[in-house]
């Protein structure tokens, strides 16, 4: 999974498409967040409870990436101490379609949350839920194993079944982007514009 920590996001979404691009409202949650990626850990929660999020630090591999299925935006998902005992076991991060508190203490100790916002209402621990499970997270259908990365841009999940595939390419795309110069890119840019522009009638 390493192999894909030095791949930007936008790489990803122009290799895979819009369908594999979690929605704008999962994002990272304190500025200078590194990029992540690992393999995805899910887990369902059900709405107004936490309980399998935090059954999971614990069973959750190093290295993994927790995601969250929830759309509960009344109550915390996780806290500080949440945060830093999953930091400490080695999770690479949360990716939490949901909310999660003391941000101030996240932010501190560097722990990566991609997470829809804050709120200092914790949920319930009564429910539930699952782990291991196809989920719904940001828009995203993910299942375990599924290569999660994220950084600044947003998270892109790739399907397990098309990583090899898909790190090739990117690497690929990476190298030609590398090797290309402004000047080269400004005149294939504008080649490309101007056959758009005549292909949907613009004539000025």
């Amino acid at each position: 999974m390493d192999q894909f920590a030095d791949i930007p996001t936008t790489t990803l979404a122009d290799l895979l498409g819009r369908a594999q691009v979690m929605d704008i409202g999962v994002r990272p949650l304190w500025a200078g967040m590194p990029r992540v990626a690992g393999p995805a850990f899910t887990v369902q929660c059900p709405p107004g409870d936490n309980l399998m999020l935090h059954a999971a630090i614990y069973r959750a591999a190093p290295g993994d990436v927790i995601v969250v299925e929830s759309g509960d935006l009344d109550h915390a998902l996780a806290g500080g101490n949440v945060c830093a005992v999953a930091q400490r076991r080695g999770v690479a991060a949360f990716v939490a379609d949901g909310l999660i508190r003391d941000l101030g203490e996240v932010r501190e100790a560097g722990f990566p949350v991609f997470a829809r916002g804050v709120i200092p209402i914790p949920g319930a621990k009564r429910a539930l839920g699952s782990h291991g499970g196809e989920v719904r997270c940001g828009g995203v259908l993910v299942a375990a194993g599924d290569v999660v990365v994220a950084d600044e841009e947003g998270v892109v999940v790739v399907p397990a079944s098309r990583r090899e595939e898909t790190l090739a390419a990117a690497r690929a795309k990476l190298a030609k982007e590398a090797a290309e110069t402004l000047d080269e890119w400004e005149a294939a840019h504008r080649a490309k514009i101007e056959k758009a522009l005549g292909e949907v009638g613009f004539t000025s």
